[in-house]
């Protein structure tokens, strides 16, 4: 038990200092655009690189620290693709964690660090984010969990069981409600944008180093074969569209959903759950014209996205430093 307490603490001191690497990487972007802008009131220059402030809250979709299944290279979820899109690139400081449930995102510790950001008025310009984005509700229903919500295919079941699915959607929609609340104390008036994935295909394909695969493990259990598993997978992400269009209904609530379901194809998936680098960079897109950011090309973005792994690529191709070689002893002649 102690060791276990211990992990859970050395995993937990991790995603801090991850959340700080990141978070003080924005401020530092912040602090030149103020540079940048005061010296364009001080020489009464037109300023042209108004950013977008942000608030990212959520899941692997906004931190997903790979592209595709390469585990040797840099992130591609939608807050690094919208950095990579947008012209100019938006400042966004975040606490989302792959992972997370909505009631992660939504717990204590994690609306402490939603806290901090917010009453920070250093981080943002105007004394507030511009706008806050959200990946909520996707790991409440995926994974192990998954057969909650399945009826066991007996020959006459329909698939998902509408009572069960229908309490997981209720806890979803309470930590939606509990974000607006706490915006509307900290940050009132602030949007908030948040999508509703997409469709996948529950195949069995993991991630890396263990993780998943997070449908197919259940469709097989409850005997669902993968032509109804599929269509399972499917109506449960049209109720939970049903369910966050109805909280973007009420103006009260100003929530914006950003209509991602059927943007991706079975080819923009890298695994069961998470797009490739083109398919979160599609989603990055809907998320820009929500948020009415304007777009550089397709492949400039891409290119962006992609050096980190080519500098990785390229330091691991490059000949050892003198310094470093072990010197072998030569045989006799």
């Amino acid at each position: 038990m102690d060791a276990d307490l211990d992990l859970h603490a050395q995993a937990q001191a991790q995603i801090e200092r991850d959340l700080a690497v990141w978070n003080d990487a924005q401020q530092k972007q912040s602090m030149r655009y103020r540079a940048a802008k005061q010296a364009a009131t001080t020489l009464a220059a037109e300023f042209h690189l108004e950013q977008k402030h942000l608030l990212a809250i959520g899941d692997s979709w906004f931190d997903y620290p790979i592209q595709g299944n390469n585990p040797l290279s840099g992130p591609s979820d939608i807050k690094v693709q919208l950095q990579a899109i947008c012209s100019p690139a938006p400042i966004i400081y975040s606490t989302a964690h792959r992972g997370d449930a909505s009631t992660d995102e939504m717990s204590l510790p994690k609306q402490q660090r939603i806290l901090d950001l917010l009453v920070d008025k250093s981080k943002w310009p105007s004394g507030k984010p511009d706008a806050i984005i959200v990946s909520a509700g996707g790991n409440d229903v995926a994974g192990n969990n998954f057969c909650i919500f399945l009826d066991y295919n007996d020959g006459k079941a329909g698939g998902l069981n509408a009572q069960r699915y229908a309490g997981v959607l209720a806890i979803v929609k309470s930590s939606y409600l509990a974000l607006f609340a706490l915006r509307d104390r900290h940050a009132p008036g602030v949007p908030i944008y948040a999508h509703c994935y997409d469709f996948p295909t529950p195949n069995g394909v993991p991630a890396p180093c263990g993780y998943g695969p997070w449908l197919k493990p259940s469709l097989d259990f409850c005997n669902w074969p993968a032509g109804p598993g599929k269509v399972i997978v499917h109506n449960a992400l049209v109720q939970f569209k049903a369910m966050v269009d109805a909280l973007a209904a009420d103006p009260a609530n100003k929530f914006h959903i950003v209509p991602t379901q059927g943007t991706l194809n079975d080819a923009h998936w890298a695994n069961e759950l998470h797009p490739d680098p083109t398919g979160f960079r599609m989603i990055a897109q809907k998320f820009a014209t929500a948020l009415g950011m304007s777009q550089v090309s397709s492949a400039v973005a891409a290119e962006i996205v992609a050096a980190p792994t080519k500098k990785t690529a390229a330091t691991a191709a490059a000949p050892k430093d003198k310094k470093s070689r072990k010197h072998k002893r030569q045989p006799a002649s």
